[in-house]
């Protein structure tokens, strides 16, 4: 072959097949986002967020949740939380302003129980710093967007800055369909995960669009089919030990990392995957579609160096 390629891939034949089922998972994520929505925690939802030890092993889920109801907490949410022992319990109220609020719940609490309860961290969010938490999250997101554009845009031509936004767009809608799907919280650390997603999936991304323009300008007569499926394969080693080491390091965090680090971790395998997967039969395609060309990309080089 032309491009001393031993085993190709011919990933252009699977093009039409993973982008049908691409917009499938699109249409899905949004669907469970309308209608089922994010499962906010206290940082963008405000309320009181605690952690609880109980010396008392037997105490089970639905005994801490009734005790708590009892306390017109308004909405209690109750799950264990690392050991056997250990609960994570959110309500609605928030009382920050109350010395006594914390203390009179441990109070009433152990009381009812029967066993003394240590509250290991306390977490208070108001309604309005919520609020702004959650605008100022939704403003780091479009803001990394913008600028991804603004990047992409300058250092390439529109097809490819249009292929590498719509696989952040996709990475980052499935992964949030994702999470409400399975009710995982959303917090500041999963905005932090998004953030970093969409940063990894742009490296993917241009890593694979600089190899096709340089074998557009060094190949001009092979149509662009040929020339995205040979810089997927000459960078596809790249892409998968970076993916690999990247996901032991993830995989090792979520097992050992502890509950409080499980939904970032989370966050960050599924990222890291989904944007593996759009680099290659997502951004990729759109150049095959849009027809870009080795013409195309020598004008538009030489327009900048102008």
């Amino acid at each position: 072959m032309i491009f001393n390629n031993t085993q190709p891939i011919n990933f252009s034949s699977y093009y039409k097949k993973f982008n049908i089922f691409s917009l499938c998972l699109v249409f899905l994520s949004i669907i469970v986002l309308l209608f089922k929505g994010l499962n906010l925690g206290v940082d963008f939802k405000g309320g009181t967020l605690i952690e609880i030890r109980t010396e008392n092993t037997s105490i089970s889920t639905s005994e801490i949740r009734q005790s708590f109801l009892k306390m017109n907490l308004g909405d209690i949410n109750v799950k264990k939380f690392g050991k056997n022992n250990d609960y994570l319990v959110k309500f609605e109220i928030s009382k920050s302003e109350n010395e006594n609020f914390i203390e009179s719940i441990n109070q009433n609490l152990s009381k009812d129980l029967g066993s003394s309860v240590n509250f290991r961290r306390v977490e208070n969010v108001g309604p309005k710093v919520s609020g702004e938490l959650l605008k100022a999250g939704l403003l780091a997101i479009v803001l990394s967007l913008a600028a991804m554009l603004f990047y992409i845009w300058i250092r390439f031509e529109w097809q490819f800055s249009l292929g590498a936004i719509v696989a952040i767009i996709h990475d980052v809608v499935i992964t949030l369909g994702i999470f409400s799907l399975l009710s995982y919280e959303v917090n500041l650390s999963i905005v932090a995960a998004v953030l970093t997603i969409v940063g990894y999936s742009m490296n993917d991304t241009v890593v694979i669009f600089d190899r096709i323009r340089e074998n557009l300008k060094k190949y001009t007569k092979i149509p662009i089919g040929e020339i995205s499926n040979t810089s997927t394969n000459e960078t596809l080693s790249r892409t998968l030990i970076t993916s690999v080491t990247t996901l032991l390091a993830l995989f090792a965090i979520y097992i050992f990392g502890g509950e409080i680090l499980r939904g970032f971790s989370f966050a960050m395998i599924a990222g890291v995957i989904i944007g593996t997967y759009s680099s290659i039969f997502v951004a990729t395609p759109i150049l095959n579609y849009t027809n870009v060309s080795s013409k195309t990309v020598l004008n538009e080089s030489d327009d900048k160096v102008g």
